[in-house]
Formats: structure tokens, C-alpha cells, sequence
């Protein structure tokens, strides 16, 4: 037994250093300034990560544009959209140790849990990362429960559409979320990738609820675990990106928030170092040693300033480019109070604005790829650019 996992550590490093290889060769054409064709052309028919399309349409939470986020629904619809990854699953732990698919632990906003009298006295308050949060926790609840709440529309104000479809779906697991991968590839004929996220980890880890080795062992179970395996895992977190670099060989995504924060993790162990540090060369290249790629905010790509507009682009694109890290920044929205300033269009809280310009001013900094709520206007976007 000891041999046999010997022998799976050692290719599954192997995997990772020769996806890592193929990385820094494909990341050569964005540093070389190549167009948005030859980059997509050059990158089409590979293995693994390197197989998908520049710059890459990641499906948020599904097409939470269109239908609640984080349900089979929404997963569907981008999907059938032709979004190139679904981010199917934020992963939080319910009672009896199963991962479903949630933003947040915190599912007032998401369900109708409120609207359920038996569940009246789970109504709490919790420190979250630091933050006192109010509301109804997933590890307060077993599956078999959340199983009876159904997913709601999280910002009614910004997509009073999405409200119809309030209560059509119940919350994923994350092992229902592979099976309907499974069954998507079998009925499309291709592999469907999708983009999980591990939330709060160090948070669940002290609830004796860890998710680095629960989502390894589920990936285990399905044979998805592997470098070429169409799933890629992210989090806010590095050391539980590091612990995940040890656990399987998906490729794997450190999450950046703003410039001035610090990760979770960082602050329980009194590391001083922000996203600032974090995306200097030298933390690139820390970042590079265990993970393929980062999840930046946009405005780490391209800063706003006091009023809201696009500034310049900073060197971030070049600097992970040349450690063969990809970039998918997040996140792309149509309605104007998401978008910069300066490509916003009147003044209704769910019209949209110059969503076609903003996609333009990003992708013309080098991105490999972006988190979209809409991604048939990302499909559309990365048309325009890759033909022009």
C-alpha cells in the first residue's frame, strides 16, 4: 500500500510539473504580445487546462444572470449557453459532513429558509472570517435538511427577473454536480469542466469540518482528481490551495482579493504579507510552485480610480505570465452598478451598460480567461476580440 501511494505522489508531481511546462510555454504568446486568434488558436486541442480556449468564458456560479446561482438550473443554462467552465460549486460542509454547493455557509440570502418555522431557532450569529454574520449556517444543518429548502435570487434589487424562478431548485451537492458533469460530457460528446470553490476554509477546519480532504476524497471517487481532469479547484486561501497541491493534481487557483486585505488564513497564522505581496514577482513565484494560476479581482488587473473609472493596467498580467501562471480575474457583470464608471449607461439598478466595452479594455490587457454572470455576452465579447 505504501509503494502503490509512493508510486500515485510521484505522477501525480510529474503531472503537475509538466502541466506547469505547458503553462509557461503557453503563457510565452500572451508575454510576446501575440493577438487574441493566434493565442486561441495556439492553446485549442491541448490537454488539460491548456485544452480551453483564450480567453476562457467561466460560467459564475452558473449564469446567475439569469436564474439563482449555485443551482443545477443556472448550471445548465450556462452550460447550454456554451460557457467554456461552469464554476459549479462553492463548497461548504453541511451537519453530517457533506459538501454542497452554496456562496456563502450563510443561506438567508440564498433559500427560503427564513420561511420555514422548524428552523426558526437555528437563526444565529457567528464570527465568519472576523466578520459577526447573522443567519442560518449550512454545518448547522444536515443534508437531509437543507435537502427541504429550495434557492432563491441573492440580489432581487439588480435582477428582479431571476426572482421567478425563486424555489425551482434545492441546493446541490457537490457529488450530484459531478454526476450531471458526467451525464452533460455523455450527451455533448466533449468534456464539460467546472470550477469549484473551497469557502472559508480555515473557518470549517476548526469545526472539525475540513474541506481539503473531503473534496479529495469525493474527487477521488469519481476518478477527477488528476492533472488532466476537466475540474479546477480555487480558494481564497494559499496554505488550503497548498494542502490541495498535496491531496490531488487538479489544477489549482489561488483566489485574490483586494490589494490591501489579507487572506483568512494568513491572519489566524500572523503571516503580515497582503495581496499586495502576494502579487509581486517574488509571491508570483511562490504562488507558481504549487498552483497554475490565480483568480484576481479585476481592479488588480486594471485599478479604478476615485470616481469609479478604469485607470491603467498594471504589470500583473506580464508578471504571472512570466512564473506560467493563467489569470481568470472576476468578475464580469451587465448591470451598470458592477461595471467601472465610465461604461455605465443611465441609472436603473438592473440596466445594463457598455458591458461589450469593458470585456474589450480586459481582455486587451492579456487575461487568459474571466468569471462572467452573463456568458452569452462573454462568448460575444471574446468573439469581437478574437476577430478584430
Amino acid at each position: 500500500m505504501a509503494t502503490q501511494e509512493s508510486n500515485e505522489q510521484e505522477q501525480a508531481r510529474t503531472g503537475r510539473r509538466a502541466l506547469l511546462g505547458a503553462a509557461m510555454l503557453g503563457a510565452g504568446g500572451a508575454v510576446l504580445g501575440l493577438s487574441g486568434t493566434a493565442r486561441a488558436d495556439a492553446r485549442h486541442g491541448g490537454r488539460g487546462m491548456n485544452s480551453l480556449p483564450v480567453p476562457t468564458i467561466v460560467g459564475h456560479r452558473g449564469a446567475s444572470g439569469y436564474r439563482p446561482e449555485h443551482t443545477l438550473g443556472s448550471y445548465q443554462l450556462a452550460l447550454d449557453m456554451g460557457a467554456d467552465i461552469v464554476e459549479a460549486g462553492d463548497l461548504v460542509p453541511t451537519k453530517d459532513g457533506h459538501l454542497v454547493c452554496r456562496h456563502e455557509p450563510e443561506i438567508g440570502g440564498t433559500t427560503d429558509v427564513a420561511d420555514h418555522p422548524e428552523f426558526a431557532a437555528r437563526r444565529t450569529t457567528k464570527m465568519l472570517d472576523g466578520v459577526s454574520t447573522t443567519g442560518w449556517f449550512t454545518e448547522d444543518f444536515t443534508l437531509a435538511e437543507l435537502k427541504t429548502l429550495r434557492a432563491t435570487e441573492r440580489i432581487p434589487a439588480n435582477r428582479p427577473h431571476n426572482t421567478l424562478y425563486d424555489g425551482r431548485w434545492e441546493i446541490p451537492t457537490f457529488e450530484e454536480v459531478l454526476r450531471w458533469q458526467d451525464e452533460q460530457a455523455r450527451k455533448r460528446g466533449k468534456e464539460v469542466w467546472i470550477y469549484p470553490e473551497l469557502k472559508h476554509p480555515t473557518y470549517f477546519r476548526k469545526l472539525g469540518l475540513s474541506l481539503e480532504e473531503r473534496v479529495a476524497k469525493v474527487l477521488r471517487k469519481y476518478r477527477k482528481d488528476r492533472w488532466n481532469s476537466p475540474v479546477i479547484l480555487q480558494s481564497f486561501e494559499p496554505t488550503s490551495v497548498q494542502r490541495l497541491h498535496k491531496l490531488v493534481d487538479n489544477p489549482l487557483v489561488v483566489l485574490l482579493s483586494g490589494a490591501t486585505t489579507r487572506p483568512w488564513d494568513f491572519v489566524e497564522t500572523g503571516d503580515p504579507r497582503t495581496v499586495a505581496d502576494l502579487i509581486k514577482p517574488a509571491g508570483l513565484r511562490e504562488i507558481a510552485s504549487y498552483a497554475q494560476g490565480i483568480g484576481p479581482t479585476l481592479d488588480l488587473v486594471i485599478p479604478r480610480d476615485a470616481a469609479g473609472n478604469l485607470t491603467r493596467p498594471t504589470t500583473l498580467v506580464a508578471d504571472a505570465h512570466k512564473v506560467g501562471l493563467k489569470l481568470h480575474p472576476y468578475t464580469m457583470r451587465n448591470e451598470n452598478p458592477f461595471l467601472p464608471a465610465n461604461f455605465r449607461e443611465g441609472t436603473d439598478a438592473d440596466a445594463y451598460g457598455d458591458v461589450f466595452g469593458a470585456y474589450k479594455a480586459y481582455f486587451a490587457t492579456g487575461i487568459d480567461g474571466i468569471f462572467t454572470d452573463q456568458p452569452d455576452t462573454g462568448l460575444l465579447a471574446r468573439e469581437d476580440f478574437v476577430n478584430n
